[in-house]
C-alpha cells in the first residue's frame, strides 16, 4: 500500500519521543537517534525518506540481509516512491533477485557490484515498453539478472542461452494473464519465474513465499478484479 500519512511502512500513526533513541532505518539499516517512530516501531531515516526510486531500490538492495526476493520486492514496493506503474520495476526485479541470491551465497561484496550494474541495465529500458514493443521490462529484468549471475555476454555460449531463455519464458507467463498492463502483477511473475528458473537450471534455491497474493489491486484503476490471483513458486 501507498500510505500519504503516517508511517511509511504500514501506514499506523506516529509518536513522538520524550527522548531520543538509537533507531535502525527499515531500508538502509543504518542506526540513527531519533525521537520519532511508528506505533508498531518502525522508523525510516530522512536520507531514505527522500531518495529517487532507484536510488531506494539500489540502497535498499545492496543493505538487505533477505533471501526472499518477493519479501524484499513488497518491503519495497511499499515506500510512496516505487508507483502503482513505472520504469522503477524493470530495476527492482534484478535488484530483488540479486541481492537475494547473493545474500543465500554470503557473497555480499559481490552482490553491490552486480546491482549497480543491474541499475545500470535497467535504467535504458523506456518506460511502456510493453505496450510500444511487446516486451515486459520485468522480464528483461530477468534476463539482466541470469546474465550477471553468469557474466553472459553477446560471444557467450550457455550464458547467452540462459539469459535469453529466462526472458522468454517470463515474457510467456506475463504475457498469458493478458492486459492491460500491471508493473506489480509483471514483477511478481518475473521474480517467480526466475526463482524457478534458477532452480531448474541451477539447481539453487533462494527462499521465496510458497502462496502469495497481492494486495495492490485497489491502487490499479486497470486491475482484473474479477481475477484475483495467488502466485505459486
Amino acid at each position: 500500500m501507498e500510505y500519504k500519512t503516517g508511517c511509511l511502512i504500514c501506514g499506523k500513526e506516529l509518536i513522538y519521543l520524550e527522548n531520543a533513541e538509537k533507531k535502525g532505518c527499515y531500508y538502509c539499516r543504518e542506526t540513527y537517534e531519533s525521537d520519532v517512530t511508528c506505533i508498531d516501531g518502525h522508523f525510516v531515516c530522512d536520507k531514505c525518506h527522500s531518495l529517487p526510486a532507484n536510488d531506494l531500490i539500489e540502497q535498499t538492495c545492496i543493505n538487505s540481509k533477505l533471501e526472499d526476493p518477493l519479501e524484499l520486492s513488497l518491503i519495497l514496493m511499499k515506500n510512496p516512491k516505487i508507483k502503482m506503474h513505472g520504469p522503477e520495476h524493470h530495476f527492482l526485479v534484478p535488484a530483488v533477485l540479486l541481492s537475494a541470491h547473493y545474500n543465500k551465497k554470503k557473497d555480499y561484496r559481490k552482490k553491490e557490484n552486480k546491482i549497480k550494474e543491474a541499475r545500470n541495465r535497467a535504467e535504458k529500458i523506456l518506460g511502456g515498453i510493453c505496450g510500444s514493443h511487446g516486451i515486459c521490462g520485468a522480464a528483461v529484468g530477468t534476463g539482466i539478472f541470469i546474465s550477471l549471475i553468469t557474466d553472459a555476454t553477446p560471444l557467450s555460449e550457455k550464458e547467452w542461452k540462459l539469459s535469453n531463455q529466462v526472458t522468454a519464458e517470463n515474457l510467456l507467463s506475463i504475457a498469458n494473464y493478458g492486459g492491460p498492463r500491471c508493473c506489480k502483477r509483471g514483477t511478481f511473475l518475473a521474480i517467480i519465474g526466475a526463482v524457478k528458473f534458477l532452480r531448474e537450471h541451477f539447481g539453487f534455491t533462494i527462499d521465496s513465499d510458497k502462496d502469495f497474493l497481492c494486495e495492490f489491486t485497489k491502487l490499479n484503476q486497470e486491475c482484473k478484479k474479477n481475477r484475483l490471483y495467488v502466485l505459486s513458486t
